[in-house]
């Protein structure tokens, strides 16, 4: 009898209660606990396995995986568990922490987020990891940015609230939208909503309505929706449009005589047949001696979008033209993307102009780079 009671207390050895042990203390990873509390929550109640549970608590503050607050009360050792990344959330509502310096993502459960969406940048703790487990898991501490704070959706209102449905499946929370906040969305109405608030301990973050779509199935609505999940602008503030339209139509007469004149010179575009902006341009001349000159043309935009101005920090902000389906998204207001800056044929444009010097062989014998004034004589098209 008396070496099976040995035989069952061999079997707790210092490794089971270590693992033990710090699996209490990553579930809690804030809270500090004495060893009472420690053996109540993994339910030991014999005076050998708490033995054991007391001498382990020791050598972990030796080891340095626990720290002694006051005498016999313990807590984890915060400096060994925070890492920063970025959140990378699945439509089932749980996520991912994603390093550059770590090779594993961190598991975050859903109810471990504490209010941080997809995209978010966030500090995180890391809970020590449990042998028997084969991912490292944690929860969100801090909120260091949000990646974003609007969202688009169907609104459904009902008689003392609304709310937003994302269409986004990665974000898993509806947002609540007060009546007051409708901003004059319809029901049934696709929409793009602010996240204004989201208190503490509340599942759904609280909204306002700060653009309406229109009814889904509208081809207007879609695109714009598209436009908008990916955050991309929709249209071009007032601020801007008014900046652009102060740009003249015509080209400054002293600004022709600075540059190269091409406009002699037979030159012509190739866009396709739906193209509203023509941004490039060719231009062929025969020379002496059975040679050509080549000239490659693009808008001068520079000439008209200077440093640090409306229209630059906007071209900035933008990065590039969108093109969807049935429609372009440009980086510049139309005034510019169609207007001066196209090379529309029969009308005097500045340019930026990459000129070689070729034989009938295609070699290039002399190149030449500089501004430039044209003249389209003819738009082709494919």
């Amino acid at each position: 009898m008396g070496k099976s009671k040995r035989k069952s207390k061999d079997k707790f050895s210092k490794e089971q209660a270590t693992a033990l042990i710090m699996g209490v203390f990553g579930r809690n990873p804030k809270k500090i606990l004495n060893f009472k509390q420690v053996s109540a929550q993994l339910f030991i109640n014999d005076k050998y396995r708490r033995s054991v549970i007391g001498r382990t608590l020791d050598e972990l503050v030796g080891s340095k995986q626990l720290e002694m607050v006051d005498p016999g009360r313990y807590r984890l050792l915060s400096r060994a568990g925070y890492k920063t990344g970025t959140l990378d959330m699945t439509q089932h509502g749980y996520a991912f922490l994603v390093s550059e310096d770590e090779e594993d993502d961190v598991f975050i459960a859903r109810n471990n987020l504490k209010t941080a969406l997809d995209k978010d940048l966030v500090k995180v703790f890391v809970y020590p990891k449990r042998k028997q487990s084969t991912r490292v898991e944690g929860e969100v501490v801090e909120i260091l940015k949000r990646a974003r704070d609007t969202f688009v959706g169907t609104v459904e209102i009902s008689r003392e609230y609304a709310f937003l449905l994302p269409d986004s499946r990665k974000m898993p929370f509806d947002i609540f939208i007060p009546k007051g906040k409708l901003g004059g969305v319809e029901h049934g109405q696709k929409a793009i909503a602010r996240i204004i608030d989201w208190p503490e301990k509340v599942k759904n973050p609280f909204g306002e309505i700060i653009d309406i779509l229109g009814y889904p199935g509208d081809n207007d609505t879609e695109m714009h929706s598209i436009l908008a999940e990916f955050e991309l602008p929709i249209r071009f503030t007032e601020e801007v449009e008014a900046e652009a339209e102060k740009i003249p139509d015509a080209i400054p007469a002293g600004e022709i005589s600075n540059r190269r004149d091409f406009r002699r010179t037979p030159t012509f575009t190739i866009d396709p047949a739906d193209a509203k902006d023509f941004d490039d341009a060719l231009s062929l001349r025969p020379l002496d001696g059975g040679l050509w000159e080549v000239g490659i043309h693009i808008a001068d935009v520079s000439f008209y979008v200077r440093p640090k101005t409306i229209l630059d920090r906007e071209a900035y902000d933008r990065g590039t033209s969108v093109y969807l389906v049935d429609r372009v998204v440009p980086m510049l207001p139309e005034k510019l993307s169609n207007g001066v800056c196209s090379l529309r044929p029969e009308e005097d444009k500045l340019t930026f102009s990459a000129v070689f010097t070729m034989n009938d062989q295609g070699e290039v014998l002399d190149e030449w780079f500089g501004r430039t004034v044209i003249h389209s004589n003819r738009r082709f098209n494919y």
